[in-house]
């Protein structure tokens, strides 16, 4: 099989090992930079071009950075018209990128949420504050890593906090802050329609977001069954076939943080000892020869 790794380069730990994982199993696998890639849209024709070559690949994983989802999705976009096989689809990539989109296709598929607010103007915010209580979260939707996120313990903060995101034009979601968490989240590796990997995430002394990059730290979990249906039913929720799962445990239950479309690898692979990149390349070898039937997902 012929894999293209759609990624800005070959050397990020996630394209490696994609990359590694690929060849080990016998395949062919190259790293495209999907920004370099380039279009020709023509009807029963439809064709990806490279440095000059068209590109033929049986399956491509995406791996597009928050930045450059709009150009990034249409080249995927443009492989799924020439009937390719992609690891995660146009439509759910963008779809998981838009934070409020896929918080409103959660709640509607059910799947529990902390309590959620949006609005735009800032005279709205005690109203948001009266459904979210206080403290808050304030997140701007094009965050990533743990940008553009603040905590907001008390009324004034939160509308300080609102009014300088809008003052800047920002979209923003207000959200509930589970204090009982303790800094600590899960992020569930979902393959297919399984988890393959689990990992809780514990955020530094004096932070409240435990993003690895904002120097959290990472070890393996064991979720519950409920857990880890939950995890499926999120990335099914939004299309998406590879995806983590973020989820904090509350006193009410575990609710879904937020679905990430290019999840990375390293932690994941490093604090659980899971081969996920292997996983990954096993499911495109179970779905490639359905690519066109893609509503028949196997594990």
């Amino acid at each position: 099989m012929k894999i293209g790794i759609l990624s800005l380069r070959a050397s990020l730990y996630s394209t490696h090992r994609l990359l590694e994982a690929a060849r080990d199993r016998g395949h062919q696998a190259h790293c495209i930079n999907y920004l370099r890639c380039y279009m020709d849209i023509t009807s029963r024709k439809p064709r990806v071009l490279y440095a000059g070559q068209a590109l033929h690949f049986d399956a491509v994983v995406p791996r597009i950075g928050a930045s450059y989802t709009f150009y990034g999705a249409a080249v995927v976009r443009q492989f799924e018209m020439m009937r390719v096989f992609a690891a995660n689809g146009s439509q759910a990539i963008s779809r998981a990128r838009d934070k409020l989109r896929s918080f409103q296709i959660l709640a509607r598929e059910g799947v529990e949420l902390p309590v959620t607010t949006f609005a735009h103007s800032i005279k709205d915010v005690d109203d948001l504050l009266e459904i979210a209580g206080v403290p808050v979260v304030v997140k701007l939707l094009e965050g990533t890593q743990g940008v553009g996120v603040v905590l907001a313990e008390t009324k004034s903060a939160a509308r300080s906090v609102v009014a300088a995101f809008r003052q800047l034009d920002a979209n923003i979601l207000v959200q509930e802050f589970i204090e009982e968490a303790g800094g600590a989240d899960i992020r569930a590796f979902v393959v297919g329609r399984r988890v393959v990997a689990a990992m809780e995430r514990q955020a530094p002394d004096g932070e409240f977001r435990s993003n690895l990059h904002r120097g959290g730290s990472a070890r393996e979990v064991t979720i519950t069954s409920e857990e880890r249906q939950m995890a499926v039913k999120a990335a099914r929720s939004l299309g998406l076939y590879v995806a983590g799962v973020d989820m904090i445990r509350s006193d009410r239950g575990t609710l879904v943080l937020e679905v990430n479309s290019s999840p990375g690898l390293e932690g994941i692979e490093t604090s659980t000892g899971k081969d996920v990149a292997g996983a990954i390349i096993e499911f495109l070898e179970k779905n490639v020869p359905l690519g066109r039937m893609r509503d028949r997902i196997k594990g």
